[in-house]
């Protein structure tokens, strides 16, 4: 356990001395020579657009919970999930080590005035890995032997020479006298077609803001040192900048702001010294602060066993003394520091850090504003921010990456989607998006079904919301595949399984096991309907129920399906006993007949259209061609049948035609026969004969064939596989 020990101060120093770091003093001038003020000063804008939501969303994030080691890491594992936590958290803590590289190497610029006194005065032309590789060395030592206590010690001091050697700059004077006249009036904006160009420079300076972010894990009172340290380096950093680009605008010409990535020492008082010594300053306590920062994020990826190799989870994991130290990851930081300090060439790789550093800004922005729109009762930070400043910083976070650099943008994504795959494979059981998406969906779902609801006044073309009930749940799946198939694309639907009997206890459980069951087959399905139980004393006051309750799409049910086994009569009763029960509903009704065949869509569908059928056929139409939208049944084909009298087949003919043209269902007119009616032979006869090898076949009824006929209505198709009866509450329109 860390014996957290540190406050506020170290928040807010480890993020300003990251702000006002090597770009600042080494690239703000070329900035203004391309640009101009107004240009730079655009950059400062937008940039923190994307700065500082960042920074209000984490600290309204951090005040909701509390905030343990790994700090940006910790708060989005545990609002997306360990599995999205850990893609981000490593993508992270490599943009993190590799930037104490950067620091480092920027920190050997420092000294370009020694390395040019040595090449003028004895012809040496020393490389920057002179400097880079010892500072490094020592930096490391210090890390691994001391921890967090050197680093912020160090700390103090760096940030003491870099605000004297800033007071210095604006001390000093213009280094051309006919510049004292500048002021905001005459100031212009140069070069708009290379903005991005010089905002994906300027950038990195932008994102040392959450660097204080890291040391939660060491901090007393987190909720309270996040926030006022962020926030507060967030806001003078930008000020600071502002009065920077104002300074370097009024003090030198646009050749010498250019040219001359040293103008600040031209311009400062006693700059040859100060300024120099200022940003190995500003370079080594942005290194300090990475180097405290990056082991303590890979120590908390660690502790929550994310990575997908054992071994490396406990190497990370172990900490030292009381204060839980990252010893093995400050050692492996130090090692990849080392390697691209060697290399002495980082500006490829910084691009690719700005990147993941912009998918973890965009990814706190977003966390925040899904909190907001979720309404999540148990989020209840005591910093509050506003879901439009998260949105916004999310929305600028992603667009930014690709006008920066569209293929640094997509190299990231992918490797990120790369390493993403290889932990969920690893880690199946762990939550993921759904964790914190969950919430808002349900908002977004609430919201929709009140508006249908409010809106019904103004309703679209029919289409089906098909609920289905059943006891038979485990018995057979046919009734639960049409329903996958009508809910497919173009339907809705509900599965409910039937449980006979009074609620209880016992029987609550029972119908909690079964729907879990249920939602397993329905993933194993790819089912797109909604599937629940329901538990009543009889099956009449089951449908009573169900008949009154809400498609799960906000839109009013408006179809029942039945199914029963062919040959079981005792379950052919009830179904036709409740009919009546829908009609006082105006529910079209489907009875799904079940044969011991399996069904194979590859033999098509059979639909048989009597004169019975005038309210029938529209319904039979569209329910064939939603079932044939499913993927299961893409290589089958609509056959339409109709029996009728010699004199009438050419009537018949044509009235089929015309259905057909106006519903534009695919079929051709091969596809629709005619069959003359002969006296001696039914129409199940005839049925049983055509359809014999038919997928699935279909047949409409009506009531008073129901009341004349009763359960004959459903019988005599024993030589044929499933038929589905559809009876339909009115004449459907088809556009």
């Amino acid at each position: 356990m860390s014996n957290n020990r540190l406050g506020t101060a170290p928040v807010f120093f480890t993020a300003i001395s990251t702000i006002l770091g090597a770009i600042l003093f080494l690239r703000f001038g070329y900035a203004i020579g391309e640009l101009g003020f107004y240009g730079v000063f655009l950059i400062i804008i937008i940039g923190h657009l994307v700065t500082l939501p960042t920074a209000l969303a984490l600290s309204e994030i951090s005040t909701n919970r509390r905030v343990e080691g790994g700090g940006e890491y910790f708060i989005i594992s545990r609002s997306f999930g360990l599995n999205i936590g850990a893609t981000i958290g490593i993508a992270l803590y490599l943009s993190q080590a590799i930037s104490v590289a950067f620091y480092v190497i920027a920190f050997s610029e420092a000294f370009t005035p020694v390395f040019d006194w040595v090449l003028r005065d004895y012809g040496y032309q020393l490389s920057k890995q002179v400097v880079s590789i010892p500072a490094m060395l020592i930096l490391s030592i210090l890390i691994i032997k001391k921890g967090a206590n050197i680093g912020i010690a160090a700390l103090y001091v760096v940030v003491t020479i870099l605000f004297i050697s800033l007071a210095m700059f604006f001390l000093g004077g213009p280094i051309n006298t006919d510049l004292e006249t500048v002021n905001f009036s005459n100031f212009i904006y140069r070069n708009p077609d290379n903005f991005f160009i010089v905002f994906a420079i300027i950038f990195p300076a932008f994102t040392g803001m959450t660097a204080g972010v890291g040391l939660s894990g060491d901090l007393k009172d987190a909720k309270k040192s996040i926030p006022v340290g962020t926030i507060l380096a967030t806001v003078m950093g930008m000020i600071i900048y502002g009065f920077i680009i104002w300074k370097l605008s009024i003090s030198a010409d646009e050749l010498s702001l250019s040219s001359d990535q040293f103008i600040m020492s031209k311009i400062a008082l006693g700059g040859a010294f100060i300024i120099p010594l200022g940003l190995a300053a500003s370079t080594i306590s942005s290194a300090i602060g990475s180097i405290l920062v990056a082991p303590r994020t890979i120590q908390a990826i660690g502790v929550d066993k994310s990575f997908p190799i054992k071994s490396l989870n406990s190497f990370f994991a172990k900490g030292k003394g009381d204060a839980n130290e990252p010893i093995n990851g400050s050692i492996v930081t130090s090692v990849i520091a080392f390697l691209f300090v060697i290399m002495g060439d980082v500006d490829a790789v910084a691009k690719i850090i700005s990147m993941f550093f912009m998918v973890t800004y965009g990814a706190i922005c977003l966390i925040s504003f899904l909190h907001h729109f979720g309404a999540d009762p148990s989020y209840r930070p005591t910093f509050k921010s506003r879901w439009y400043f998260s949105f916004i910083g999310f929305l600028m976070c992603f667009y930014l990456m690709f006008k920066m650099e569209m293929t640094y943008a997509f190299l990231s994504i992918l490797g990120m989607l790369i390493l993403y795959f290889v932990i969920s494979t690893y880690h199946k059981k762990r939550g993921g998006l759904e964790s914190i998406f969950q919430n808002a969906i349900f908002q977004l779902i609430r919201n929709v079904h009140v508006y249908i609801q409010q809106s019904r006044k103004s309703r679209g073309t029919w289409r089906p919301s098909a609920v289905c009930i059943s006891e038979d749940s485990f018995e057979r799946e046919k009734a639960f595949e049409l329903l996958n198939w009508i809910s497919y694309k173009h339907g809705f639907g509900t599965y409910i399984h039937f449980t006979k009997g009074y609620y209880s206890t016992t029987t609550n459980l029972e119908s909690r096991k079964i729907l879990n069951d249920l939602i397993k087959r329905t993933q194993t399905h790819k089912g797109n309907m909604y599937i629940d139980t329901i538990i009543s004393p009889s099956y009449t006051s089951a449908i009573a129920q169900v008949l009154q309750l809400p498609s799960s799409s906000g839109m009013e049910n408006n179809m029942i399906i039945f199914e029963y086994e062919k040959h079981s009569e005792d379950k052919l009763t009830p179904i036709i006993e409740n009919i009546s029960l829908t009609q006082a509903g105006s529910f079209d009704v489907c009875v799904l007949a079940s044969s011991s065949r399996s069904i194979i869509p590859e033999r098509g569908i059979h639909m048989w259209i009597r004169n019975l059928d005038e309210e029938n056929a529209n319904l039979m139409i569209l329910l064939s061609y939603i079932i044939l939208g499913h993927p299961s049944w893409h290589n089958s084909s609509l056959k339409i049948f109709n029996v009728c009298e010699e004199s009438k087949i050419e009537n018949i003919k044509n009235e089929m035609k015309d259905l057909i043209l106006t519903s534009r269902i695919p079929i051709t007119e091969k596809n629709i026969s005619i069959i003359k009616r002969d006296e001696s032979r039914s129409f199940k006869d005839i049925v049983n004969e055509t359809s014999r090898e038919a997928g699935l076949t279909i047949i409409g009824f009506k009531v008073e064939q129901l009341k004349n006929e009763g359960k004959e209505t459903f019988q005599g198709y024993d030589n044929i596989g499933d038929v589905l009866f559809i009876l339909a509450n009115g004449v459907k329109d088809i556009y």
